[in-house]
């Protein structure tokens, strides 16, 4: 039903300066910049194996800049939206009205670029129960792909990891796997930290979840951070480290055959990490 994580959306302040930030950081150049005219915002798109990931900036009035301004108002930049991509969304409001929810229709959208190119695509919001506490919808994408960028070795390629916490793992299984379709690739509780924790699999990516309990009553997951895929992560810290970006030492990873280093600066407040796999497919 749910065939990718189709991109990661992060909620800044300073579009400009966020796109120079991750310049430095993917040490590639975005694909798309434009505008969501209905929604009130503006965008820029880097592109990778796997995914894209998307700057989101308020410049106008609509839901989508009301959505961001809030979120920058309450946290300041940050990680604000998981979408999700499936080849039919009509079929999955089909499923997910079947399934005993409450959904909106579907919805039609578009984006212009400065040269006047254009992306469409459907869209389906999903209700409170199915979100949990994260801004996340359903996409259709209609229009070609964007376009593919040549990755070097110290260039980020792929996402590796996106980092849930959840105060409900069952709950978010129901949703991710019943719902959703995607894989339960490891379901278990960790001695070491005390707390339960998932691993989800689709399109060469791992959604890591959590278990945090806490005082809320109501079922809530967060986005809480980014792990990024490069070929060679001496080469990566290197670059990082001329063009100023803070990144931490090269150790081995928790994963068996994986390298990592922690990027702490030019985030816009993304907790992110570097791995290297050495064992190569």
């Amino acid at each position: 039903m749910i065939e990718n994580i189709d991109h990661i959306i992060l909620a800044v302040e300073d579009l400009e300066s966020a796109e120079d930030n991750y310049k430095k950081i993917f040490g590639i150049n975005p694909v798309w910049r434009g505008v969501h005219n209905e929604l009130g915002t503006s965008n820029v798109l880097f592109n990778f194996e796997n995914t894209y990931f998307e700057l989101l900036t308020p410049t106008g009035s609509g839901i989508g800049a009301d959505l961001v301004n809030n979120a920058i108002k309450k946290n300041g930049d940050g990680l604000l939206g998981l979408v999700l991509g499936t080849k039919n969304v009509n079929a999955f409001n089909k499923k997910a009205t079947e399934s005993g929810h409450l959904l909106s229709e579907v919805t039609s959208g578009e984006g212009k670029s400065a040269e006047n190119k254009k992306r469409k695509w459907l869209y389906q919001f999903l209700p409170p129960e199915i979100t949990r506490g994260i801004f996340s919808f359903i996409i259709e994408h209609k229009s070609d792909g964007l376009p593919c960028i040549k990755h070097g070795k110290s260039t980020v390629k792929k996402l590796e990891q996106v980092v849930v916490k959840t105060n409900d793992c069952d709950g978010f299984i129901e949703v991710y796997r019943d719902l959703f379709g995607i894989r339960l690739a490891l379901d278990s509780f960790v001695e070491a930290w005390k707390k339960r924790m998932l691993f989800f699999r689709l399109n060469k990516t791992t959604i890591e979840v959590i278990e945090e309990k806490n005082h809320k009553v109501l079922p809530t997951d967060s986005l809480w951070g980014l792990a990024w895929g490069v070929e060679n992560i001496y080469s990566a810290r290197e670059r990082l480290l001329k063009n100023n970006v803070v990144v931490s030492n090269v150790k081995p990873g928790v994963k068996k055959d994986t390298l990592v280093a922690t990027i702490k600066s030019h985030t816009n407040n993304v907790p992110t990490l570097l791995i290297e796999h050495t064992k190569k497919a």
